[in-house]
């Protein structure tokens, strides 16, 4: 028997952007990795908790994303684990960007991390705005609600 090559969606998300924030519009950039990074993503050792995307002299850059190192990975040739990637977008998406940053009250937030039709890795980034403590509380109360529901349908049945 030939083993079949099962081919898995990798996909890493960041819940808490979507707690924390109302999004408005999506972008998809690519990352500038080095070395084992790529191995060690697919090996799914990346953490998109606590990054933030930051612009910096007319370039996009996502800081603090984690990304472990393979125990493989020799000693001397190890990046640091929460450098800062910088992300490869056309000029007029980072001027579109930069313009909406300005604004008050809007950032931009990496949503997802995942590989796409042609393997490569790409993060989906969005601009967003904060949400306050009673929009997370409503927020919290409809997901409960429609939980709560699915259930008794499912348990009626």
């Amino acid at each position: 028997m030939a083993k079949e090559k099962v081919k898995k969606n990798l996909e890493f998300k960041n819940r808490k952007a979507f707690h924390d924030y109302f999004i408005l519009d999506k972008f998809e950039a690519g990352v500038e990795l080095q070395g084992s990074e790529v191995k060690a993503i697919r090996e799914g050792r990346v953490n998109l908790k606590d990054t933030h995307v930051r612009i910096i002299k007319n370039e996009i850059f996502v800081l603090n994303m984690h990304i472990s190192h393979l125990s493989t990975t020799h000693a001397t040739y190890r990046p640091d684990e929460r450098r800062s990637r910088k992300l490869l977008m056309h000029r007029k998406e980072i001027n579109k960007l930069h313009e909406k940053v300005t604004k008050e009250g809007i950032t931009i937030v990496p949503l997802k991390l995942y590989f796409n039709s042609k393997n490569l890795v790409k993060l989906q980034i969005a601009t967003a705005q904060g949400k306050k403590l009673h929009d997370k509380r409503e927020d919290l109360k409809a997901k409960t609600m429609l939980r709560e529901t699915q259930q008794a349908l499912k348990n009626y049945k």
